[in-house]
């Protein structure tokens, strides 16, 4: 049996030596420096300027260039429909025909009436004429001649009226026939042969409208025009050209390209916008009154414009857009941007980075604020041309900074 009181001297050495080993292991310098992990690999996009045009996209509604309303001028029964209702007609066709009896009879009158003031003219020239000679020798009385000369004078009235009764009679006769003041296409007729109309009714009998060219009215809301106007003012933009592409109902791009004609002097007061009327060439009809439009207009140019990556760009809760930032010493820094609107795969940026700025596009999930990182310029993907693409309505105008 052994003797336990030798087992336990053993028992201590042991402990002793034990610790020691440890305490020269947790002290060493290699134990102490932890292993550090290398800088992250991150793909950069150094920002630079460049210039953009600025579009902006506005509702607005076709309309024709011209339209009529035909009306008949003379009351009486329609004997005729001379058109086909939606087919183009010119200006001076025929399109109704009133019953013109009584108005052919009324012209005859009239002219029957006119040839016999004329002869009454004649009548009255002859002896004022030969009045005037007697009176000289005192064949007839002062008073039977300026008599005779007044009735000659009352004749060359007469005459005169009845030359203009014939007019009226003249033209009444010919709005029996009713023509088209314009060119254009002609809609529905509102009355068929044997109805009575009556002269300047208030239903139309049919609308003619011009559609080549057609008229797109847009409407511009008064603060984004302001602000535009004081960015031109202040040098920040240059003016665009007045030259308007059109996006139809289905989303397709119209294939002709229309001119901004002019801008309304007034706002709504109801709706706090202004006019704006926009001219396209239509030979196709494509474009028909009333259809709902989408219009895009070159308004300005940025010479200066900052375009980033969208990859790059990350928007929270709020909406409120943040990047990551290559900064000094190769660490990683986060920034509050002001992105205008995009234009393609790019955000125009108005605040919050500057040119020569790296920002970070790739490995973004395996950095943080702070961090050291090894950056790489890549190309970014998807660059589309520097043209706007358009803002709904209006464009933002914030200044540039670095926000820093």
């Amino acid at each position: 049996m052994r003797d336990p009181t030798l087992f336990v001297p053993v028992v201590a050495v042991v402990r002793v030596v034990w610790a020691w080993t440890l305490f020269a292991c947790t002290s060493s310098p290699a134990a102490q420096q932890a292993p550090q992990r290398p800088p992250a690999e991150v793909g950069v996009v150094t920002l630079k300027t460049e210039s953009v045009t600025l579009q902006t996209e506005l509702a607005g509604r076709t309309a024709a260039s011209l339209a009529s309303e035909i009306r008949p001028q003379v009351s009486g029964v329609i004997k005729a429909r001379t058109f086909t209702e939606g087919a183009r007609v010119k200006a001076g066709q025929v399109l109704y025909e009133i019953d013109a009896a009584m108005y052919r009879a009324a012209f005859e009158e009239a002219r029957a009436a006119l040839a016999s003031a004329r002869a009454t003219l004649e009548a009255a020239r002859l002896k004022d004429e030969r009045f005037a000679g007697l009176a000289k020798i005192e064949g007839v009385s002062k008073q039977e001649a300026e008599d005779a000369r007044a009735a000659h004078e009352l004749a060359i009235a007469g005459v005169a009226q009845r030359q203009a009764a014939l007019e009226a009679a003249r033209i009444n006769l010919d709005y029996t026939q009713i023509k088209a003041p314009i060119a254009g296409r002609i809609g529905k007729s509102s009355v068929t042969a044997g109805a009575l109309v009556t002269a300047n009714q208030a239903q139309p009998l049919a609308t003619i409208r011009a559609l080549d060219p057609i008229y797109v009215d847009l409407t511009e809301s008064s603060e984004a025009r302001l602000k535009l106007r004081a960015q031109l003012g202040a040098g920040q933009l240059q003016a665009g050209s007045t030259k308007v592409k059109l996006k139809l109902g289905d989303g397709s791009l119209y294939d002709r390209d229309g001119t901004l004609e002019f801008a309304e002097v007034a706002v709504d007061e109801a709706t706090g916008t202004v006019t704006l009327r926009a001219t396209f060439p239509n030979p196709d009809d494509t474009l028909l009154p009333g259809m709902y439009v989408r219009a895009v207009l070159d308004q300005a140019v940025d010479t200066t414009a900052i375009l980033a990556p969208q990859q790059g760009i990350t928007r929270d809760a709020k909406g409120i857009a943040t990047a990551m930032v290559v900064g000094a010493g190769d660490k990683v820094e986060v920034r509050t941007l002001a992105a205008d609107r995009a234009i393609g795969d790019r955000w125009l940026v108005t605040g919050g980075l500057a040119t020569g700025d790296r920002l970070i596009v790739e490995g973004l999930n395996k950095i943080a604020p702070g961090m050291p990182v090894h950056p790489t310029e890549v190309a970014p993907a998807g660059v589309a041309p520097a043209a706007a693409t358009p803002a709904q309505g209006q464009g933002q105008g914030q200044g540039k900074g670095n926000g820093r």
